[in-house]
């Protein structure tokens, strides 16, 4: 039998227990959440757009070192064009009529001649001046696509498909090609070779016509883009 005088004593009534407290919080106002809310949505979109910022920073850099931190006295060849132009969701075609998406194009830098599929003396000149200039390029050839865009339907000759073996060559409505880039006053559309950024926007157009003896201005300023992106674009998409 266990010894009763022994056991503990009884727990002190001041020491013991005490009953559980609740503590009661006041509820938000329907005008604090709301404002809550607002702070943190303000909050979001800023911390998007830094993201943005800094992501877009090596784009935005490289064109700021190409446009206005020039040695005095450079000048570009080729016109800027200002604002530029994204490549268009066009219906376009491969050369076996099979649907090409034109904004696949985008990740490269892109130099591109317009024609009809006959493909007169000038086309021909072009296509020659395109492939020249992407080889002129040395080790920086692989980020620079050259791209034969046709306006109409005309069967391309087959003595000419050969040397067509590392261009790009779609077929594009001419009413799309129009609504996209644009001559200089006085030109027509197959005048000219255009320069499109690896973002998809037409950003250059060398001058009408151009021949050997400019081309190499065409490939100083071609040059010069290379280095100025080089921080940011590598070769392939």
């Amino acid at each position: 039998m266990s010894d009763l005088s022994t056991a503990p004593a009884a727990p002190d009534a001041k020491h013991g227990d005490q009953p559980l407290g609740l503590t009661v919080h006041t509820m938000p106002s329907l005008g604090d959440a709301v404002a809550q809310d607002a702070r943190r949505t303000r909050a979001g979109r800023w911390q998007m757009l830094l993201l943005a910022l800094v992501c877009a920073a090596p784009v935005i850099a490289s064109y700021f070192s190409y446009y206005v931190v020039r040695p005095e006295g450079r000048r570009n060849y080729g016109e800027l064009i200002d604002p530029q132009r994204p490549i268009p969701a066009a219906a376009a075609t491969d050369l076996s009529g099979r649907p090409f998406d034109l904004t696949s194009l985008k990740g490269q830098w892109l130099l591109l001649s317009v024609a009809g599929g006959a493909c007169d003396e000038a086309c021909q000149s072009n296509l020659y001046l395109q492939r020249q200039l992407r080889e002129s390029l040395g080790r920086d050839k692989d980020r620079l696509d050259w791209v034969w865009l046709v306006s109409d339907d005309a069967r391309i000759p087959d003595t000419l498909r050969p040397a067509l073996g590392q261009a790009t060559v779609v077929r594009v409505p001419a009413d799309a090609l129009a609504q996209w880039l644009q001559p200089a006053a006085g030109a027509q559309l197959p005048d000219h070779l255009y320069v499109v950024d690896p973002m998809g926007h037409w950003m250059m157009r060398f001058p009408p016509h151009l021949d050997k003896a400019t081309a190499s201005k065409a490939k100083t300023d071609l040059l010069r883009l290379m280095r100025a992106s080089a921080s940011w674009d590598e070769a392939g998409r």
